[in-house]
C-alpha cells in the first residue's frame, strides 16, 4: 500500500508540476506581447498625438482668424487711429504671436487717388497710416498722412488688398446676396511667406453697389467712402506650445518647414506636423529620447502586467487546491482502505476463534465439564469483542449524525472512575490507574457516552504505552463554572505533526503499537462524544514523555 501511495504522490506532484510549468510559460509569453503591444501602442501614439498637441497650441489663432479680426466689420470703416490702437491692444495682449500691426485708414472715391490703385473710375487709396506693435515707441507711429508733402509708397499688402476689392467690385452680380463665405474669402489675404494677414472690414451690400456705380461711371458730386485696412505680421515662435502629452514628449519645438536638424543621433525619436494658415512656412517639431519614451512604455504596460500577474497568482491557487485536494482523496482513499483491513481483521480473529472452538465441540465425542467452561468462556469472550465492535461502529454513526439523545442521570464522579478503573484493572493487571476529583461529587450526563469516553481513552494509555510504564493518572475539577477531566498517562507520545489529525476518522498513527488492530474510530469516537455533550477535547503530548488529553464538559449539578 506504501508504494502505491508515492506512486499516487509522485503522479500528482508531477501533473502539479507541468500544471505550473504550462501556466508559467504562458504567463511570461503573455508578459512578453502585453511589453510589445504596450511598445507599438506608444510608438503610435506618438506619431498620432501630435495633432492634438497642434490642435490645443493653434487654437488661439484659430479663434483669433476665425472670431476676433471678423470684428473689424463691426466698425464698417470708421476706424481711427485712437480705436484702432486700442482695439490692436487687445488683440496682442490675448494673441501674443501678434507682432505688429499697420492700420490704413482708407477711402474708397469715384476720383483717381495718388498713392493707392485706380480701377476706371474707383480710387482706393490711404487717407492716413499708423503701426503699432511691441518694440513701437511710443505705441503707434504715423507713417503717412495724405496732408503730408513728403511721398510715401503705400505697401504691397495694401496694392494686393484694393486690386482684391476692386476685382471683386468689377465682377459683383448686384442680383445676388453674396455669403459671408465668400466676403470674407474675398476681403482677406493670408501670406504665409511673410507671416501676414491682411483683413479689409467687409463692405455694407449698399456700399459695394455704390462702388459697381463707380466703376460705371463717375458720380456727381464724387462720393467717398471710409475704408479700414488692417495689416498683421505674425511671428510663429511666439505660439504658446500645449504639450497634451507631457510624458510622450520631452521636447517640442517651432522649427522652419524646410529644417533638417544636424544631429540624427538614433538615441532620439523625432516627428513633425505642420502649422496651418499664415505659420505653413513652420511646423511643429517633437523629440525625446528613447529611455524617455520607455517610460512611458513601462508607464503603459506595468498595469497589464499587474493584471497578468493577479491570473498567474490565481492559477497558482487553483493549481495548489486541485494539488491539496488530489492528496487529501488518497489519503482518504488509504484511511478508508485501512480501515476495511483493520476491520476485516477485527472480525476475523474473534470468528476464527469461534469457528475453531465450534469445530472443537462439534468433533469431540465427549467433552469434560472443564472443556466445557473452557470453551464456554472463549465463546462468551470473542461475543463480546464482536457484539463491543458492533456496538462501536453503531453509537459512531448514530452520535455523527445526531440519531440519539441525551439520558440525562445524576452521575457520581467517584464511584463512575473507582468502576471504570476495576474494569480495566480486571482486564489488565498490570494497568497502574490513580485518580483525584475536587470541588464537585455529583453531575447530570449521560452516564453510558461518559463511561464510552472514559474507556476508550483508558484502553489508549494502556494500549500505547511501554509495559513498564502502563500507568494513568484520572483528574475531574469543577473550575469556574465547569468540569475538567484530565487523562494523563506516561505513554509513548504523540508526534507534534500528527497533533492535528488524531481525532480524524481512520487515522492511525504509524507505529510499533498500531500494526493490527486499530480502526482508527477511537480518537475520532472521543471527539464525537464530547461534542455531542457540547464540550470539547484537546491534547498535549511529548514523545517518550506521555499524552493529557484535556476533555471540558458544562456542569449540570
Amino acid at each position: 500500500m506504501a508504494l502505491d501511495k508515492k506512486s499516487s504522490y509522485r503522479k500528482n506532484f508531477s501533473l502539479g508540476v507541468t500544471f505550473i510549468i504550462l501556466i508559467s510559460i504562458l504567463f511570461i509569453l503573455s508578459l512578453f506581447l502585453a511589453f510589445n503591444y504596450s511598445k507599438k501602442s506608444i510608438e503610435n501614439d506618438f506619431v498620432s498625438e501630435k495633432v492634438n498637441v497642434l490642435e490645443q497650441s493653434i487654437k488661439p489663432y484659430n479663434d483669433f482668424f476665425q472670431n476676433k479680426m471678423p470684428e473689424i466689420s463691426y466698425y464698417n470703416g470708421y476706424l481711427d487711429s485712437s480705436t484702432a490702437s486700442k482695439f490692436v491692444d487687445t488683440l496682442m495682449l490675448k494673441y501674443p504671436f501678434i507682432s505688429k500691426v499697420t492700420f490704413y485708414d482708407t477711402e474708397v472715391k469715384n476720383v483717381p487717388v495718388k498713392d493707392g490703385i485706380n480701377a476706371n473710375h474707383l480710387g482706393i487709396g490711404p487717407k492716413s497710416i499708423y503701426q503699432f506693435g511691441k518694440g513701437v515707441k511710443p505705441d503707434s507711429i504715423k507713417l503717412y498722412s495724405e496732408d503730408d508733402t513728403r511721398s510715401f509708397a503705400v505697401g504691397s499688402d495694401f496694392n494686393a488688398i484694393a486690386i482684391k476689392l476692386a476685382t471683386f467690385v468689377e465682377d459683383l452680380d448686384t442680383a445676388s446676396v453674396p455669403t459671408q463665405e465668400e466676403l470674407f474669402t474675398n476681403f482677406s489675404i493670408v501670406n504665409s511667406n511673410e507671416n501676414k494677414i491682411t483683413y479689409l472690414n467687409i463692405p455694407r451690400r449698399a456700399d459695394l453697389r455704390v462702388y459697381k456705380d463707380m466703376i460705371r461711371r463717375k458720380l456727381n458730386p464724387a462720393p467717398v467712402y471710409p475704408q479700414d485696412i488692417l495689416v498683421f505680421k505674425l511671428d510663429a515662435h511666439r505660439i504658446k506650445i500645449v504639450n497634451t502629452r507631457p510624458s510622450l514628449y520631452q521636447t517640442i519645438r517651432i522649427e522652419p518647414l524646410t529644417y533638417d536638424p544636424i544631429d540624427t543621433s538614433d538615441e532620439n525619436i523625432t516627428t513633425e506636423i505642420a502649422l496651418p494658415g499664415a505659420f505653413s512656412d513652420f511646423k511643429l517639431y517633437l523629440i525625446s529620447s528613447k529611455s524617455y519614451i520607455k517610460k512611458e512604455i513601462f508607464i503603459y504596460f506595468m498595469p497589464i502586467a499587474l493584471i497578468l500577474l493577479l491570473v498567474y497568482g490565481v492559477l497558482l491557487l487553483v493549481a495548489f487546491l486541485i494539488y491539496r485536494n488530489l492528496n487529501i482523496n488518497s489519503k482518504m482513499f488509504k484511511l478508508q482502505y485501512d480501515f476495511v483491513n483493520n476491520l476485516t481483521h477485527e472480525f476475523k480473529t474473534p470468528v476464527s476463534v469461534i469457528k475453531i472452538a465450534g469445530n472443537n465441540i462439534k468433533s469431540a465425542p465427549v467433552l469434560s465439564q472443564k472443556e466445557q467452561q473452557l470453551y464456554g468462556k472463549i465463546l462468551d469472550e470473542e461475543a463480546d469483542k464482536l457484539n463491543g465492535l458492533m456496538n462501536k461502529l453503531l453509537a459512531f454513526t448514530q452520535i455523527e449524525n445526531k440519531a440519539i439523545k441525551l439520558n440525562q442521570e445524576e452521575v457520581n464522579i467517584v464511584d463512575f472512575i473507582e468502576s471504570t478503573i476495576e474494569s480495566h484493572t480486571l482486564k489488565h493487571p498490570d494497568f497502574k490507574i490513580t485518580y483525584e476529583v475536587s470541588g464537585f461529587k455529583t453531575f447530570i450526563t449521560d452516564p453510558v457516552l461518559l463511561g464510552s469516553l472514559f474507556d476508550n481513552l483508558a484502553e489508549n494509555a494502556y494500549k500505547y504505552s511501554k509495559p513498564e510504564q502502563k500507568k494513568l493518572h484520572i483528574s475531574a475539577k469543577l473550575i469556574k463554572g465547569v468540569l475538567v477531566l484530565r487523562f494523563t498517562d506516561k505513554g509513548i507520545g504523540i508526534p507534534s505533526s500528527e497533533l492535528n489529525n488524531i481525532f480524524k476518522k481512520f487515522f492511525r498513527i504509524q507505529n510499533e503499537y498500531n500494526q493490527m488492530g486499530s480502526v482508527g474510530l477511537g480518537l475520532a469516537f472521543c471527539k464525537e462524544l464530547v461534542n455531542f455533550m457540547e464540550g470539547e477535547i484537546t491534547v498535549k503530548s511529548k514523545v517518550g514523555s506521555g499524552t493529557e488529553f484535556k476533555i471540558v464538559l458544562p456542569y449540570n449539578s
